[in-house]
């Protein structure tokens, strides 16, 4: 299982995803669909636009992954969870089936999702990729729109150590003669999407072409110039969706959505803020929401697993801060004895603390009432967070 362990359970072939939903009757065929992928932002953009197909009056079924805390945060329809006797139901009706492939855990995850889906009758489904895209299972689907919201480095192991090579895996969503909108538009990674375009002679869209007046500070705000263009183009597509809500709720989000872990206020005095980012970009990211932020002192409460490029990321940091290493309880976490180390040599002074329960009490007890408390540093650090206070996802 990727989420657990990394790499080794990563499996760069469509096999046995393409022979699972074979002989489930290829339910993702049963209702149209919207692909997302991208280095940062899929989440946000998935979660942004489901909640615009609802409010539009569509049955809106939403497959995201990993999940914080409950496995039933992947699979939802309408913003509700699936329920714990359907996945029960799916496991047990198949498990024959599971037995003579042998998929993974993510494929396991994708067909439940897809039969889900077809079952309940939804009119639309927002699928955003795992990781890459070319190779990813949910890359069976015919989208009605593929969206890529940017290109950056993570993965590079595995998806490639350019962003061109990069691009190339997360550009495998585009699909024949359907339409693609890219996020951010990069001198790196523009021909590449432009030539898998051409080959499969899809309509390429950039998000700033649509949306050219839209000004971009932040992640967030390319998120949702992205999902302005995403609405143009479905209506554009014969969607019915009314642009003055949709613009409310991209402007409101993420509150009123289902999405848990960005930039999430947890308690006041001392304030207590997450966010899931934990790659180059992303941690660029929080670091300057963090400077744009008011408090006396800064408390950072950071662990983060294997296969990152720690040293850099590390690098962007605020040295001004008191640092609360911790390492989240997944096989692939980093140490955070290990982490303590490398933090002192990027100029990081803190203690280690092991677990994110350890670090967040130490931390919430030593911050004043005028102090923030910032928990992140990988997603499953987040996860720990939310498991340790108890808070429902689903």
């Amino acid at each position: 299982m990727y989420q657990r362990v990394g790499k080794a359970a990563f499996k760069k072939d469509l096999t046995n995803i393409i022979a699972l939903c074979e002989a489930l009757g290829d339910p993702q065929m049963e209702f149209q669909c919207i692909h997302v992928a991208g280095t940062n932002g899929k989440g946000s953009c998935s979660h942004m636009l489901a909640s615009i197909l609802q409010d539009s009056g569509y049955k809106t079924g939403l497959y995201t992954s990993p999940h914080l805390r409950d496995f039933r945060e992947r699979i939802r329809i309408n913003g509700k969870c699936i329920s714990k006797s359907s996945v029960v139901e799916f496991v047990e009706d198949n498990k024959d089936l599971i037995d003579e492939i042998q998929p993974s855990f993510f494929e396991i995850t994708v067909a439940m999702a897809f039969l889900h889906f077809a079952e309940e009758m939804v009119d639309v489904a927002v699928i955003e990729t795992g990781l890459g895209g070319r190779l990813d299972s949910t890359n069976i689907i015919r989208p009605e729109l593929s969206i890529i919201t940017n290109i950056g480095w993570d993965h590079m192991d595995m998806l490639g150590d350019t962003l061109g090579k990069i691009a190339v895996e997360k550009g495998g969503i585009i699909k024949s003669r359907k339409p693609a909108l890219i996020g951010e538009r990069d001198a790196d990674t523009e021909a590449v999407f432009e030539k898998i375009a051409n080959e499969r002679k899809a309509p390429l869209h950039f998000a700033e072409d649509i949306i050219p007046d839209h000004p971009i500070e932040s992640f967030r705000d390319l998120n949702k110039r992205t999902i302005r263009a995403a609405v143009d183009l479905l209506i554009e597509q014969g969607l019915e969706i009314n642009k003055k809500r949709s613009e409310k709720i991209i402007q409101q989000f993420p509150k009123g959505s289902t999405l848990k872990g960005r930039w999430q206020e947890l308690r006041t005095a001392p304030r207590l803020l997450c966010d899931t980012g934990h790659n180059l970009n992303g941690v660029e990211w929080i670091v300057r929401q963090l400077s744009e932020e008011s408090f006396n002192k800064l408390h950072m409460v950071w662990g983060c697993v294997s296969g990152k490029d720690h040293t850099r990321i590390l690098k962007l940091l605020p040295a001004s801060a008191k640092y609360y290493w911790c390492q989240p309880s997944v096989p692939r976490a980093y140490s955070s004895s290990d982490l303590q180390k490398d933090g002192k040599k990027s100029g990081l002074i803190g203690e280690d603390h092991g677990n994110v329960a350890d670090a967040l009490e130490t931390a919430l007890a030593i911050a004043n009432d005028d102090d923030l408390v910032f928990v992140g540093g990988s997603t499953f650090v987040v996860a720990d967070l939310m498991d340790h206070l108890d808070l429902s996802t689903c």
